[in-house]
């Protein structure tokens, strides 16, 4: 004889199967647990009506199938079941009323199941409703719906005593595949989250920190928890001290809080710290390359992650850190200016061989990678670290490897547009290629110069002359063009702002200049050396060595005041912040500024 029960418990049989085949490690890929449905919520024929003591294994079923279908973010396809779920409970109230608008239906049922059995399973499909909200940043629903006060209903016992009573110990109670009380927690500190970024975002500092600080009491797992320090510190980034004091709260939570330390690490740039921005920079390195090489393991605690709750922009723009390659080469850089040379060589030749290594670690963590120097400005900015701790040889042999694979690609002529003057019609692919070819340019120029540095660096002046007139024979073949002129040679005044290729294109003509003119004073080829030296000033007017050396060279040739003159006004050159390729030589011929004083007292007034 047909029994109706049998079908429910055949129901509840197959919904508790799949729970607990995810539950039971090791636990069975996400994507695939969804492709096994759970039980139709909906197994009876369309128009018969829902029965009271089925409602409650229905919504059961509903709520594993939603949570899976949101976890997947198939959010549409998940509230469409929690409203076909919702109208059905109305049926059982004999409520049917129907909205278009999801927050006034969800008001109209919770109203209408206040009081029943049917009262916790609506609330766990809420929180649900809840978590779709915050996955799609609809903060201002959460907001208006005042679902953050419903936890104390959810996680205080109130509802179905009898599912409390035989959780997972009846085989006739539906399971679920996470608990709503659980979840709730869950939801309400990721919402506190992105209140607090949201407020942030739109400059509410106050606000926000008065939100994360009281969101850093609730229950969450430790990362969270410490993504509200990390957000608390943002919030009060005009205290520098008080922002570090929340990134050291957010790192003693959880050691892999990456972006603390990142954050750290800009806060000590801001003060000035350079040491401590060292130390910092040190930490984050080998934390990123730490989790790069740990295999992700599934969290068992919730199907519906942090990362699913939490995906707003200003969200991600604050927790972005740049990538591990990224980070190893600022503090190469970082070491090599600050006179820890010798770190910052290793550091550079670590972060080549990590490049070209095929089982290189750099996995970019949290947000968009900062890009990296192409591979020749690295192999130029490696060269000249090298030269500076006193390696001639290893730096010819990094400019030797940029020159063989540019030098052949570079045209025998090549102009050089305003940026603001070319044409919109032109190709991204056009203008790319352009730029391509002056970088290489550019690139092949710099590391003949830093071949010619090693070779003053030697005392070689026969080589050094050479390689710095190759330099400058490869630069004479650029022209620049204005709008509405013919091309010309580039000049310094023509250099309007600094860090473009014409900017760059002058540093490089007016060290090659300097270079070989030193070279020729220690031949004593003073003409020459003065020639050079003044070209130099031209196309670079802060060359401090060329400066100096042409006061040197004209004190030699008896003109005394003019040298004076020309020591005067170096040491008023203010140093600007230049590539590390494109900065002046540390070694080689020198000449003592306090002599050089001394011989402008002993000359007299004029």
């Amino acid at each position: 004889m047909y029994r109706p029960t049998s079908l429910v418990n055949k129901w509840v049989q197959e919904n508790n199967e799949l729970v607990n085949k995810w539950k039971v490690p090791p636990l069975i890929p996400l994507c695939i647990f969804y492709l096994t449905p759970f039980p139709s919520p909906c197994p009876l024929p369309a128009g018969v009506p829902p029965l009271a003591d089925h409602t409650h294994l229905e919504l059961s079923v509903v709520y594993n199938t939603c949570v899976c279908a949101t976890a997947q973010s198939q959010f549409t396809e998940a509230e469409l079941l929690l409203t076909q779920a919702l109208q059905r409970a109305l049926q059982i109230t004999g409520n049917d009323s129907v909205t278009s608008e999801t927050p006034v239906f969800w008001r109209t049922v919770l109203k209408s199941v206040a009081n029943t059995a049917l009262n916790s399973c609506v609330l766990y499909l809420l929180c649900l409703q809840w978590a779709i909200w915050l996955a799609t940043c609809q903060l201002k629903t959460i907001q208006e719906f005042k679902l953050c006060s419903l936890l104390e209903t959810l996680c205080g016992g109130v509802g179905d005593d009898r599912r409390n009573e035989t959780w997972g110990k009846s085989s006739d109670v539906p399971l679920l595949v996470t608990d709503p009380r659980k979840l709730v927690e869950l939801l309400q500190i990721c919402t506190s989250i992105a209140q607090g970024v949201e407020r942030l975002s739109e400059g509410q500092c106050s606000e926000a920190l008065s939100d994360l600080q009281s969101a850093s009491s609730l229950p969450a797992p430790r990362a969270l928890v410490a993504y509200v320090h990390l957000l608390s510190g943002s919030s009060c980034i005009i205290r520098p001290q008080m922002a570090l004091q929340c990134y050291r709260k957010a790192l003693e939570t959880d050691s892999c809080c990456v972006c603390a330390l990142y954050q750290s690490m800009l806060i000590y740039r801001q003060l000035g710290n350079t040491q401590a921005e060292i130390q910092a920079l040190r930490l984050l390195h080998s934390t990123l390359m730490l989790l790069s090489a740990t295999v992700p393991t599934v969290a068992g605690a919730h199907l519906l992650s942090p990362s699913l709750l939490l995906c707003s922009q200003s969200l991600r723009d604050l927790l972005s850190v740049p990538s591990a390659p990224s980070v190893l080469h600022n503090l190469a850089l970082k070491c090599v200016l600050h006179g820890r040379v010798s770190e910052g060589v290793e550091h550079y030749l670590d972060l080549l061989a990590a490049l070209h290594s095929e089982d290189q670690h750099g996995v970019r963590v949290h947000g968009e990678a900062t890009p990296l120097p192409r591979l020749p400005q690295l192999y130029l900015e490696t060269g000249a670290a090298l030269l500076m701790a006193r390696r001639p040889a290893d730096c010819m042999a990094l400019c030797n490897e940029v020159i063989s694979t540019t030098l052949e690609l570079l045209p025998e002529k090549l102009v050089l547009e305003d940026p603001e003057d070319r044409s919109q019609a032109e190709t991204k692919e056009v203008r790319a290629e352009g730029e391509d070819k002056v970088a290489m340019l550019l690139w092949t120029g710099a590391a003949f110069l830093l071949q010619g540095h090693c070779h003053t660096h030697l005392m070689d002046w026969k080589k050094a002359v050479t390689h710095y007139t190759r330099c400058i024979n490869l630069l004479v073949k650029v022209c620049y063009k204005k709008k509405g002129f013919q091309p010309q040679i580039p000049s310094a005044d023509m250099v309007v702002k600094q860090e473009t290729d014409l900017c760059t294109l002058q540093r490089l003509k007016g060290l090659s200049l300097a270079g070989r003119g030193i070279s020729f004073t220690q031949t004593d080829r003073l003409r020459e050396a003065l020639r050079d030296l003044l070209l130099s000033l031209q196309a670079f007017p802060e060359c401090v060595g060329a400066g100096l050396w042409c006061g040197e060279v004209l004190w030699r040739l008896g003109r005394r005041q003019e040298a004076a003159a020309c020591w005067e006004k170096t040491w008023s050159f203010t140093r600007q912040g230049l590539p590390l390729y494109l900065q002046e030589p540390q070694s080689g011929p020198s000449l003592d500024s306090t002599k050089l004083k001394r011989r402008i007292q002993e000359l007299g007034p004029t």
